[in-house]
């Protein structure tokens, strides 16, 4: 079983089509289901389920694409560190949950860029439970979560504690609140969790959900008046201030969720990552204060 052919079956699972695989690799198609071809020969079970819309793992495709991941995770992680210099520089491919993104880290990546010119940062955004599974499928060097990680992989720092609030449009009572739609993303996503959670100890079971890809889109909706949704207070500051947005208070044990940090704990750290990390305490105290960050120390 060789790397290469591991490279190409995860290309394939990850597009679902072979077509798109091939020309993100790079390939012609004949070449990427030859490929294919032979490592299901040489596994001897089918690794996909063929179909009109495209290519689904088979139950064997899942397990073969956990160790492929990890496989190819590792072979990564070498070439890092075999080109690794004392000077930051190179890729950081970092992740982050999109309220930290809007907010907290615009300072922060721009202090890194100024300090390191040579490191190529990208940032991707999504839920935490998306990024977990990220690092740990050594897609991400580190992502930023708001949730706890208990993964054996795993390792956290605590950096941005968050206060949260529910918010509407206008001020309503809890009995109206509570009747509202919630505008939320995609299951995975820790606010949303938190949310349901208060939802259910309200007493409604099944709330009418609106998912939503971006954040910019769910404060439009709430503003609008279309629902209700659970952010915390760095993120709808100014929105409170111009009178768009109205918060409303959750219980003690609801009302905070602490954004952390994670990476893998077998992962090579390189120079790049190693800097980044050593920033992140420097942000731990920031508070707002009118329109802008302030550091508390």
């Amino acid at each position: 079983m060789e790397s290469g052919d591991l490279r190409i079956f995860q290309c394939v699972a990850q597009e679902g089509n072979l077509t798109r695989a091939a020309a993100k690799m790079g390939y012609v198609q004949s070449n990427v289901t030859a490929r294919i071809r032979h490592l299901e020969s040489e596994v001897g079970t089918p690794l996909f389920i063929r179909h009109n819309r495209g290519m689904t793992l088979s139950p064997a495709g899942e397990t073969l694409l956990t160790y492929a991941d990890k496989i190819i995770g590792l072979l990564n992680d070498a070439s890092r560190a075999l080109q690794a210099t004392n000077t930051p520089s190179g890729p950081l491919q970092i992740g982050s949950i999109q309220t930290a993104a809007a907010v907290r880290l615009p300072r922060l990546l721009a202090q890194y860029y100024s300090q390191y010119p040579d490191v190529s940062l990208a940032l991707a955004t999504g839920h935490s439970q998306m990024l977990i599974d990220q690092v740990i499928g050594y897609e991400l060097e580190g992502a930023f979560i708001g949730c706890s990680c208990d993964h054996p992989d795993i390792k956290s720092v605590d950096v941005f504690d968050e206060e949260l609030y529910v918010v509407s449009s206008r001020p309503l009572p809890e009995e109206e609140l509570i009747r509202k739609p919630i505008l939320v993303y995609s299951m995975g996503c820790s606010y949303r969790k938190i949310l349901e959670d208060w939802m259910l100890l309200s007493g409604v079971h099944r709330p009418v959900i609106m998912e939503f890809g971006t954040l910019e889109a769910i404060i439009s909706g709430v503003a609008s008046g279309m629902g209700i949704s659970l952010l915390p207070e760095i993120v709808i500051h100014q929105h409170l201030q111009n009178g768009t947005l109205r918060k409303h208070a959750l219980p003690e044990g609801m009302n905070r969720m602490m954004t952390r940090f994670i990476t893998r704990k077998d992962a090579f750290v390189s120079s790049a990552l190693g800097a980044f990390i050593a920033m992140l305490p420097q942000r731990c105290d920031m508070i707002v204060s009118g329109d802008s960050l302030v550091d508390n120390k």
